[in-house]
C-alpha cells in the first residue's frame, strides 16, 4: 500500500505538475505573443503561432515530463518495478507531436503562399501555378506523415515489428493485389500529381466543362470543384481533366475576346456602327484597350449579320462588356437609324395596274 501511494506521488510530480504548469504558461504566453504578433507587419509571425503554438508548447511540457521521469525513476528501478512501458508510452506521443508539428508547419507554409501569390489579382496567373501544385502537394505530404508516424508508431512494438518483417519478405504479392484490387484509385491518384505538375488546369482558371462555364474552385487528388457562373457546383472527377477534352479559357492569360453579333436590314451604314462601337468602348472601363473592331461576317437574304469585336481582362469582365456593348448598339441603332431594323419586304399590285390589265384584254377582243 505504501508502495503504491509512493507511486502515486510520484505520478503526480512527474506527469501532473508539468501539465498544469504548462497549460497556465502556454494561456499567458500565447496571449503575450499574439499581442506581439499583431503589432508586426509580417504576416507569418501570426501564422506561426496560429498553427505551431499548441504543438510546441506540448513538445515542451513532454520533455519536461521526460527529463522528470529520468530524475525520479533510476533505470534499474524502472526495470525492476515493470515501469519501462513508461518510455515506451512517452516514445509514442514524442512520435505523434512531432508528426503534429509537421503537419502545421505546412499549414504555415501554405499561408506563406496565399500572401506572397494572391490568385485575386488581375494578373495571377504564375499564382495560380503555386497554389495548384501546392494544393495537391499538401494533401500527399498529410498523409505521408500520417502513415509515417503511424508505422512508425507500430514498429516500437516488438511483436508487430517481427510480423512487420515478415510482410516485408512478401510485398511484391501484396503489391501486386493491392494494384489489381485498386487500379481506379491508383489512377485517380496519378492523374492528380499529372494535374499538379502538367497544369491542364490551376485553380480560378475558367472553364468550359460538360458544357457549363465556370471556374475551378478546389483541386483534390480525387475529384475537381467547378463552381459555375450562377454559384453551382460542379464536381468532377480528376481524370475527367486527363481523358477528355475541355476549355480552358485562361491556359496562358487572362484576357480574353469577346464578340457580340447584330442582325440589321441591309441600309445600315456600316461605318457609322463601326465609329459608334469605337466611342463605345474608349468610354468604358471595361475594356482593356487591346482590340476593336466591327465586319460584316454574314447576309442573308432578309439581313445582315456586323460582328463587333472587342478584348477585356478576363472571361467575367468580357461578359459585362459583351451585354453592354450590345445594349449600347441596339440603343444608337434604334435612336439614329430605325429605318435599318430587320423588316420584312413585299410588293403589292395596286388596283389601278389591276384595272389596266383589264381593259388592255377587252380591246384585244
Amino acid at each position: 500500500m505504501m508502495v503504491l501511494i509512493q507511486y502515486w506521488k510520484i505520478s503526480i510530480w512527474v506527469f501532473g505538475l508539468p501539465l498544469l504548469a504548462g497549460l497556465i504558461g502556454s494561456i499567458f504566453l500565447y496571449q503575450f505573443l499574439l499581442k506581439y504578433a499583431q503589432k508586426s507587419e509580417n504576416k507569418i509571425d501570426n501564422s506561426l503561432i496560429r498553427h505551431c503554438f499548441k504543438p510546441l508548447v506540448w513538445l515542451i511540457v513532454f520533455f519536461i515530463i521526460r527529463f522528470s521521469v529520468e530524475a525520479s525513476y533510476p533505470k534499474d528501478e524502472i526495470k525492476e518495478n515493470n515501469l519501462d512501458n513508461v518510455e515506451h508510452l512517452l516514445a509514442l506521443v514524442l512520435i505523434a507531436l512531432v508528426s503534429w508539428l509537421l503537419i502545421k508547419a505546412v499549414s504555415v507554409f501554405e499561408d506563406f503562399i496565399t500572401t506572397r501569390f494572391d490568385v485575386n489579382a488581375k494578373d495571377n496567373l504564375q499564382a495560380r501555378k503555386i497554389h495548384t501544385q501546392f494544393r495537391v502537394l499538401k494533401r500527399i505530404i498529410f498523409i505521408v506523415v500520417i502513415v509515417i508516424a503511424a508505422a512508425t508508431m507500430l514498429m516500437t512494438f516488438p511483436r508487430i515489428k517481427q510480423l512487420g518483417t515478415a510482410i516485408l519478405a512478401s510485398a511484391g504479392i501484396i503489391g501486386i493485389v493491392i494494384g489489381l484490387a485498386a487500379q481506379k484509385t491508383l489512377g485517380t491518384f496519378i492523374a492528380g500529381l499529372q494535374i499538379a505538375f502538367t497544369q491542364p488546369i490551376r485553380v480560378d482558371d475558367v472553364v468550359i466543362v460538360e458544357g457549363e462555364w465556370g471556374r475551378i474552385e478546389e483541386i483534390t487528388l480525387t475529384y475537381v470543384v467547378v463552381r459555375i457562373w450562377d454559384l453551382r457546383r460542379l464536381i468532377v472527377p480528376i481524370t475527367y481533366f486527363i481523358e477528355k477534352p475541355f476549355q480552358n479559357w485562361t491556359r496562358v492569360s487572362a484576357d480574353i475576346l469577346g464578340t457580340v453579333f447584330l442582325y440589321t436590314d441591309y441600309t445600315i451604314p456600316v461605318e457609322e456602327i463601326r465609329k459608334e462601337l469605337e466611342r463605345i468602348l474608349k468610354e468604358s472601363d471595361l475594356w482593356d484597350g487591346k482590340v476593336c473592331g466591327l465586319q460584316v461576317t454574314s447576309a442573308t437574304d432578309k439581313t445582315i449579320e456586323l460582328r463587333a469585336l472587342m478584348s477585356a481582362p478576363d472571361a467575367s469582365i468580357a461578359w459585362n462588356l459583351r451585354c453592354d456593348i450590345r445594349e449600347k448598339l441596339i440603343d444608337f441603332i434604334k435612336i439614329k437609324y430605325p429605318q435599318s431594323l430587320p423588316r420584312f419586304r413585299a410588293e403589292m399590285e395596286s388596283q389601278n395596274n389591276g384595272n389596266n390589265k383589264k381593259e388592255k384584254q377587252k380591246s384585244r377582243n
